[in-house]
């Protein structure tokens, strides 16, 4: 080497440099890569999508290649970069091609090129696969050998190389953010939409169903003018058909199986029974995203829900399910909503059995759900008892009113949605 021309050495060392900024620009823009637009652009036959994914099927062997061959550009470079300095300065030139060397190598081949990869990891990264693959094939035994050491000395960490590609799978909760983090590519109504399917795991059954108490059906001990009158005055296209009580269900009525005897004013009870549909049971606490598959798989669309001794508690309907996603299918719930009735002052008189979860839907309010699934129950929890008209409290920061009560719960509250404060945290008056 001590006969090469200085200004040929010179060229050389400006050609390791710029490797050298190759080698950390693709390594940077190798990771740096959005992993779920790359499958996207490999499965659309995009080339250098498809040669950067087969890379990084084993990122230790692409790290290990990149890291050779930057270990190696930058190891050549300090040594001419020493020999043209002792040519030029003598001995003192050793110190100052180390201080320049490492601040030349820190600038145009590590921060500059780095920058550039994470900014831009696509531009980078799919030229950069040309020359990496048939690198990698060349330099194979060396990178094998050198993977193989390495590997070693991480299995005593219990760390596993074939592990990696599983370490890009999004979790659910990462998944949430994502899709909220999404901005203008998706629309508002889309994210909001995308996320309560997503959460559709953490709602069971129970959080949505319709309550026992609340439950309209038909008693067969009912007289034919009574059962009569509720299927025309009834208001949904199904109804649970019972004897005496809920628990003692005889099946489940399509009102349009109905309609001629209705019409014909005939009404007869055996014929009405010959028209049920056997009664579909599931689990109070059955995840919604389950529920939603079983209701299609068993072509369903109404369900009783039970307890753990088999007791009815509620009955859920595939629309419930669907509202969860889409939202309410009314534009003013307030108006729509028996159990809710805006006052001219701001204020909400509220049904006392009205669900929780639904008053947060329909109307953007922050009641706690991580316990009662109703206001009463809410309530009584917090107070500990019945309380009296007039007794006022705050709940997760909402002024409330005690109306109206009974000897079994609270009827009837005040709640004011624009008197709340300190979100989240249950206080009372």
């Amino acid at each position: 080497m001590t006969d090469i021309p200085t200004s040929v050495l010179g060229g050389i060392l400006f050609l390791l440099i710029l490797l050298s900024g190759f080698f950390s620009g693709s390594e940077t823009g190798m990771m740096a890569l959005n992993r779920y637009r790359l499958r996207h652009l490999a499965r659309n036959q995009h080339r250098g999508a498809q040669r950067v994914s087969e890379l990084l099927q084993r990122p230790d062997r692409l790290i290990g290649l990149i890291l050779l061959g930057n270990n190696f550009v930058n190891i050549l470079a300090s040594a001419i970069a020493t020999i043209i300095a002792l040519r030029l300065l003598g001995e003192a030139g050793i110190v100052v091609a180390t201080v320049l060397l490492t601040l030349v190598i820190l600038i145009f081949s590590e921060v500059a090129p780095k920058t550039l990869a994470a900014l831009h990891p696509e531009r980078i990264a799919f030229p950069a696969s040309v020359v990496l693959r048939p690198l990698l094939r060349v330099f194979y035994p060396l990178v094998w050998l050198v993977n193989w050491i390495a590997n070693g000395l991480l299995k005593l960490f219990h760390l596993l190389p074939e592990e990696a590609a599983k370490a890009t799978d999004l979790s659910s909760d990462e998944l949430r953010t994502v899709v909220k983090e999404a901005g203008n590519m998706i629309s508002r109504r889309h994210r909001r939409m995308l996320v309560s399917i997503l959460d559709l795991e953490k709602v069971t059954v129970e959080d949505i169903m319709v309550p026992r108490a609340e439950l309209a059906g038909i008693d067969l001990d009912d007289s034919e003018h009574e059962i009569l009158h509720q299927l025309t005055t009834s208001q949904h296209t199904r109804l649970p058909v019972f004897r005496e009580d809920i628990n003692h269900i005889a099946g489940i009525i399509h009102l349009r199986r109905m309609l001629a005897p209705v019409h014909n004013n005939a009404l007869d009870k055996k014929e009405l029974i010959e028209q049920l549909e056997e009664p579909y049971f599931v689990p109070l606490e059955t995840p919604l995203n389950r529920q939603l598959g079983n209701f299609q798989r068993q072509q369903r669309r109404i369900a009783l829900a039970v307890d753990e001794y088999g007791d009815i508690q509620g009955l859920v309907t595939l629309e419930d399910i669907l509202e969860e996603i889409v939202g309410e299918f009314t534009t003013d719930p307030a108006a729509d909503n028996i159990d809710i009735h805006p006052q001219a002052d701001g204020t909400y008189l509220i049904d006392g059995a009205s669900n929780i979860r639904e008053l947060n839907r329909s109307m953007r309010w922050k009641l706690p759900e991580d316990g009662p699934k109703t206001l009463n129950g809410l309530i009584i929890e917090y107070l500990e008892n019945i309380p009296e008209p007039g007794t006022s409290l705050r709940l997760a920061g909402y002024p409330v009113e005690i109306v109206q009560t009974t000897e079994h719960g609270v009827k009837t509250v005040k709640l004011n949605p624009a008197g709340r404060d300190r979100p989240g945290k249950r206080t009372g008056n």
